[in-house]
């Protein structure tokens, strides 16, 4: 079944608001909603920002289509034909802000922020979450492996594995900018110019009548890059010794044996004697490459054990996030448009403390020590709050307790919300996502290894404006009387 454009990749309550609106006249109030997550996914210390690029795409293309119209007009709800007239012409006329690609974020800070007309806004809501969600959530994951991993080679394995071919491909590229080296997924590799790399199966050595004659075949075939899977039968007793009597003979040719991988069995073991006897057989050069399930938990314990392991194949623990399938991030409305035509914030009240919301229009800051040029904390405060750009001195007030605040005198401050489309026009070159990995990069310098390390890691703070809490706790005192 062919399928039209994306426009209809959301929730049908979103529809039937957009409708509710249209039919009160409202929709052409101006509003703001903000996306962000409440919790950090993995018991890390940071999440990875990804999935801007996606949005921009599905902006830029947000339009309905014929067959979309005629769809709505099968709907149980009848929807006047003038709505749907109405959603013909429809296209983004708002702003959209956003943090960049690569950029470390924390709980309750706004990484998307969407203005515009109520029914442009509530219409982008569940596309936008489900990309920034889940491309995220997998960033964040390859970002912890990579710090476990260190200078090894990482190979994202997980194509067979993910939630459908959109999963693979955008979960293969969030993996890349945080930090994976390759893919073996060509698609992916062509899209974004990520490099692939590639071994063979089981069934391969399986197709011949012997292990060693596979070996051969195989180098034979491609030999600028010979990797040989050598746990079809017995690795040390058969795999291994064929591999290095194969990489013998590939020698007298001036061909090299690049890799053994390990796909099974105790890889501290097996990767610590494969190691002994390549290098017995005066193949120093050989790497070991591991896959089989493996995840940042994994591969911490296979180092702790010794593995002599070069380079890991990680696959459906990564593209699955499979500890914690999803970020949960969340759209609220945090301003709409008054009767004077200004901005007034909205609050949502909550029995659950964290699912309060911060009211207002909101700038964010990285606050950096000047001295070390270390991240000292992130800060939330109106636009018209101009002290924070100017380096004047800042109060810090702590969002969930507020008596926990702070002045901060020396800082350097980076602004975190970029202009990516303003009145509907795209205003953000994106970059490549070469210059994406490297700025991620960048981002871990910016912080002390207690923020960054996998297990208890130190808590990053996240403060608010004066004014910002003032506004918040009143908002919090008219509700709570009604």
């Amino acid at each position: 079944m062919q399928s039209s454009g994306v426009v209809l990749h959301t929730d049908k309550y979103q529809i039937n608001m957009m409708y509710a609106h249209w039919v009160n006249g409202t929709h052409n109030r101006k509003v703001v909603f903000e996306a962000y997550f409440r919790k950090l996914p993995f018991g890390n210390g940071y999440a990875v920002s990804a999935g801007l690029e996606r949005i921009i795409a599905y902006i830029n293309n947000l339009r309905f289509e014929e067959s979309d119209l005629e769809y709505l007009r099968q709907q149980e709800e009848n929807y006047d034909p003038a709505f749907l007239e109405e959603l013909r012409t429809l296209r983004f006329t708002g702003s959209l802000f956003s943090v960049k690609e690569g950029t470390l974020v924390f709980p309750n800070e706004p990484l998307i922020r969407v203005e515009g007309r109520v029914i442009e806004a509530q219409l982008v809501e569940t596309a936008l979450l489900n990309y920034m969600n889940y491309q995220t959530l997998i960033a964040t994951k390859a970002s912890r492996i990579k710090n476990v991993a260190g200078n090894d080679i990482l190979m994202e394995f997980g194509t067979r594995r993910a939630q459908e071919a959109d999963a693979a491909l955008w979960g293969t590229r969030a993996a890349y900018l945080a930090g994976f080296d390759a893919t073996s997924n060509m698609l992916a590799g062509k899209m974004f110019g990520i490099p692939t790399k590639g071994t063979h199966a089981h069934s391969w050595v399986q197709s011949f009548e012997s292990e060693e004659e596979a070996f051969e075949r195989f180098a034979e075939a491609l030999p600028g890059q010979v990797t040989l899977l050598v746990d079809t039968y017995d690795t040390l007793k058969s795999g291994v010794p064929h591999a290095i009597s194969v990489g013998k003979r590939l020698e007298e040719h001036g061909i090299k044996l690049s890799a053994v991988r390990l796909d099974s069995g105790d890889l501290a073991y097996l990767s610590s004697k494969t190691r002994e006897m390549l290098d017995q057989a005066g193949m120093h050069d050989v790497k070991i490459v591991a896959s089989n399930d493996l995840d940042e938990h994994t591969i911490m314990n296979l180092k702790v054990q010794g593995a002599r392991v070069d380079s890991w194949g990680v696959g459906t623990q990564l593209i699955t996030a499979a500890d914690q399938p999803t970020l949960g991030g969340v759209y609220k409305l945090v301003a709409r448009e008054g009767e004077d035509g200004t901005y007034q914030p909205t609050i949502k009240i909550s029995a659950n403390p964290e699912k309060v919301t911060t009211p207002g229009i909101k700038d964010m800051y990285r606050l950096i020590d000047p001295k070390t040029g270390k991240a000292i904390a992130d800060y939330l405060c109106f636009p018209e709050e101009q002290q924070v750009i100017e380096g004047s001195p800042v109060h810090l007030v702590n969002p969930s307790h507020p008596y926990l605040n702070k002045q901060l005198e020396a800082y350097k401050a980076e602004s975190l919300l970029i202009p990516v489309f303003v009145d509907g026009e795209q205003v953000y070159e994106l970059p490549t996502l070469e210059q994406i990995r490297d700025y991620h990069k960048e981002q871990l310098k910016l912080f002390w290894p207690e923020y960054l390390r996998m297990l208890n890691p130190e808590h990053y703070r996240l403060y608010i404006s004066e004014d910002l809490w003032e506004t918040k706790a009143q908002l919090m005192k008219a509700y709570m009387k009604k």
